[in-house]
């Protein structure tokens, strides 16, 4: 009876070790990698999917909080007002395409 349990137990290893190697040597095929970079790809997708998504609402929420101050007459929050002022820096620098012309 012990044999016989025993044995059962070396099947069982030699079943799980069997199943790991052959997954281990499937993903250096070249079919194992394809798979591999796939679902990187497809996850890199879904990554820059959630980002693009995310700029749009922040757009879309500061585009509305920028029409709801001029609807109420307030003066626009200039963000770069500061860097304007400073003579290091100027307008140049902060938006170049105006100043090529």
């Amino acid at each position: 009876m012990r044999r016989l349990f025993w044995l059962g137990i070396g099947l069982a290893v030699g079943v799980v070790v069997v199943r790991k190697a052959t997954r281990a040597a499937h993903a250096y095929t070249p079919a194992g990698i394809a798979d591999n970079l796939s679902q990187s790809a497809g996850g890199l997708v879904e990554e820059l999917r959630s980002f693009v998504a995310d700029v749009r609402a922040g757009m879309a929420e500061r585009e509305q909080e920028i029409h709801e101050a001029f609807a109420q007459g307030e003066a626009f929050d200039d963000q770069f007002a500061e860097l304007r002022e400073d003579p290091r820096i100027g307008d140049r620098e902060i938006f170049p395409e105006e100043h090529q012309r």
